[in-house]
């Protein structure tokens, strides 16, 4: 079981590739979804935290970097 709580700020955000294309800028209030910090348009970004597979010093998903920001949404 994952310890959801362990997502922190600043956190890289990882593929399933092993390359980092994120990072955490916080939890969203729901538990459910992380706000990614902004990208190099000044956007944030959301991935649901169904995607997460593994959290150590980094957030692991289960997809690709590529399918993933092609997934992501630009609001919670």
């Amino acid at each position: 079981m994952l310890n959801i709580g362990s997502i922190k700020p600043h956190m890289p955000v990882v593929c399933s590739e092993g390359g980092q294309f994120a990072v955490v800028d916080h939890m969203v209030s729901d538990n459910r979804t992380i706000k990614l910090s902004k990208d190099e348009s000044g956007k944030h970004h959301y991935i649901p935290v169904s995607w997460v597979t593994k959290i150590d010093d980094q957030v692991h998903i289960d997809r690709p970097g590529t399918q993933a920001m092609r997934e992501w949404t630009e609001a919670a």
